[in-house]
């Protein structure tokens, strides 16, 4: 049975319930077709990216869930929804109650609702290209539990019954410029082949387009805000790689680039491709390479290691040049923000000014940027309780006015060639609440306290995630998203393996990692609260009669925080120290990029606190 999408496949919020209710039939339908009693349906593609092409947005096109994490479990006569803490009050808005039920995924996951929804006989299907190996060994033990049979599906049934599903993309790859990576390519495969072979490993398999972008020094178009191409490659442990690319996306200049140790090959190959590596040592990470590689490895004879991608760690720790470059980076973007914020305060106080017109006027502050090539993410541009979703995504529906009294939350973000920018930031509309101020405050103190932390090398960021939710948990508050994520080099905004988050993570932050740090509030259908900058993890001075190296963090975002929700009797001395030096810096770097009203504005939001 096929079915077509009346809304388009590129954007599936706002899908009516009976659209859904036919979508969700001729699924149950075709998984009775062919032999299975329920079907796993992850937001995931190949890859495990976390932003999918359109082609891949499966959820999406079935239930009309556009967040980036969550999953469906279609039984023949019930069905699941499953998303985290930062989209419990999206998925009600977009999901109808009345075909799915809605839990957590971290607190009621996936594997507990199969434990009651199988029987004994039943047939679970699941494509094993978009689940890891770590993910279906999860999925096994209550499915046996049950007497139930996972199954392995060779043709996706919501693809069977998607008509007008958009192709894969095939956007052109591009090299990246050693004056932009900083290192060759071959510099970057021998530190790697040599931890290879010091683990006796023949070869790695490389799934994550991120790590095979920063490998190679390439950037694509495949993903929208992400310079990703969608690919595989297999590393060798002579220094040599196949890579496995859509031949649309070659040029002459891409051969050039690469020189004579990369293979460039047709993804139909990548199958053989395995199956060559009978009887050999193959390192392959279970947390993100899909189980159908698994699989292929195991029936192909090779001796599977599992262990992490190898590019992650090496990826995630930039070198000077990629430093330099994201400090330039967001000089520029700040140039960008202080103009935007200036704009803001004056369209504002109009009252005519709504979240789509503001998200694209601060997209047009920065295309004036040098090296900008796109939005790292779509613009958060929420006002009053829109603010209160914590992923929100403006909508024609849900587009809102600026009114008096709100909160306004802009969390956005750019790529250039340079460097990656994230940046959120709250600002009054009007007059705030007492109530919105303390909250405000609190936020900013857990910030203040991350920006200042000293630790030593070896910690993790679930050893600091609790600083940054000390001041609201003293008000019995909390947030239900992590304090910090890693960030990439002119690639991924979301990048591993780093973060700071109270659910966990052994990787300690090295010097040279980025991450976000970005405490928040949210108060459900009234407004939200975010203060959001990038750091770089650094060693610190010297500590006078220190015993050890220590570790901070040097902030790289440079946009003035408002002052107008800041409750001063709240901070400390040395908060309000902070704050004023971080302003007064912006204004030193920032100020002499700007000039008339822009400039103005700066010198006052910079002010030092009363």
């Amino acid at each position: 049975m096929e079915l077509s999408s009346a809304e388009g496949s590129r954007s599936f919020a706002g899908m009516n319930n009976s659209s859904s209710t036919q979508r969700l039939t001729a699924l149950r339908a075709r998984i009775m077709d062919i032999g299975l009693d329920g079907f796993v349906v992850p937001h995931a593609d190949a890859h495990q990216n976390e932003f999918l092409p359109p082609h891949a947005e499966r959820l999406a096109w079935l239930t009309g869930f556009t967040g980036s994490a969550g999953a469906a479990v279609v039984m023949v006569d019930r069905a699941a929804m499953f998303v985290d803490g930062r989209y419990t009050l999206q998925v009600r808005e977009q999901v109808d109650a009345a075909l799915y039920e809605f839990h957590h995924l971290v607190e009621a996951p996936v594997t507990d609702w199969l434990a009651d929804a199988l029987a004994d006989g039943m047939r679970l299907g699941v494509d094993p290209w978009l689940h890891t190996q770590a993910g279906v060994d999860r999925l096994r033990q209550p499915v046996a539990a049950r007497g139930a049979e996972l199954v392995f599906v060779e043709s996706n049934p919501v693809d069977d019954i998607w008509s007008d599903q958009p192709e894969p993309p095939t956007a052109s790859v591009l090299p990246h410029d050693l004056r932009f990576a900083g290192r060759t390519s071959a510099d970057k495969r021998a530190a790697l082949v040599a931890a290879l072979c010091d683990e006796v490993l023949d070869a790695a398999i490389l799934t994550q387009p991120d790590s095979i972008a920063w490998l190679l020094n390439v950037r694509g178009g495949d993903l929208a805000h992400t310079p990703l191409v969608l690919c595989f490659a297999i590393l060798h442990n002579d220094g040599s790689v196949d890579w496995f690319v859509d031949p649309a996306k070659r040029s002459e200049a891409l051969a050039a680039h690469l020189g004579p140790d990369i293979g460039v090959r047709a993804p139909h190959e990548f199958a053989s491709a395995l199956d060559d590596l009978a009887g050999k040592r193959v390192l392959a990470a279970p947390d993100s390479a899909a189980a159908w590689i698994f699989e292929r490895l195991e029936r192909a004879g090779a001796t599977v290691v599992n262990g992490n991608d190898p590019v992650t760690r090496p990826k995630a720790i930039k070198n000077a040049t990629e430093l330099d470059g994201t400090r330039a980076a967001h000089l520029r973007d700040a140039v960008a923000l202080v103009r935007f914020l200036c704009w803001l305060e004056v369209m504002a106080s109009g009252g005519a000014l709504d979240e789509i017109a503001a998200s694209a006027q601060l997209e047009e502050f920065r295309r004036s940027g040098e090296h900008f090539r796109e939005t790292s993410f779509e613009t958060i541009s929420a006002a009053g309780p829109n603010a209160a979703i914590v992923h929100y995504r403006v909508t024609l529906e849900t587009n809102r006015t600026l009114a008096n009294g709100d909160l306004y939350l802009v969390d956005s973000g750019a790529q250039y060639l340079d460097g990656t920018t994230d940046v959120t930031r709250t600002v009054a509309i009007g007059t705030p609440s007492d109530e919105m101020r303390d909250r405000f405050t609190r936020v900013l103190k857990g910030h203040i306290a991350l920006a200042t932390l000293r630790f030593p090398p070896g910690t993790s960021g679930v050893q600091i995630d609790a600083f940054a939710r000390a001041a609201l948990w003293q008000a019995g508050i909390d947030y239900d998203h992590g304090t910090g994520h890693g960030v990439g080099s002119y690639l991924s905004v979301h990048e591993g393996p780093q973060r700071i988050s109270k659910a966990g993570g052994s990787v300690a932050l090295q010097a040279g990692m980025i991450v976000s740090n970005e405490p928040g509030y949210y108060k459900a259908g009234e407004y939200g609260i975010r203060i959001e900058n990038l750091v770089a993890v650094t060693p610190a001075e010297d500590i006078v009669g220190g015993e050890r190296a220590i570790h901070g963090f040097e902030t790289l975002t440079l946009a003035p925080i408002d002052r107008n929700l800041i409750d001063t009797l709240l901070l400390e001395r040395a908060e309000r120290e902070w704050l004023d030096a971080y302003h007064a810096r912006i204004a030193a770097e920032v100020g002499p990029l700007l000039d008339g009203d822009s400039r103005d504005w700066l010198v006052a939001a910079t002010a030092p606190l009363d």
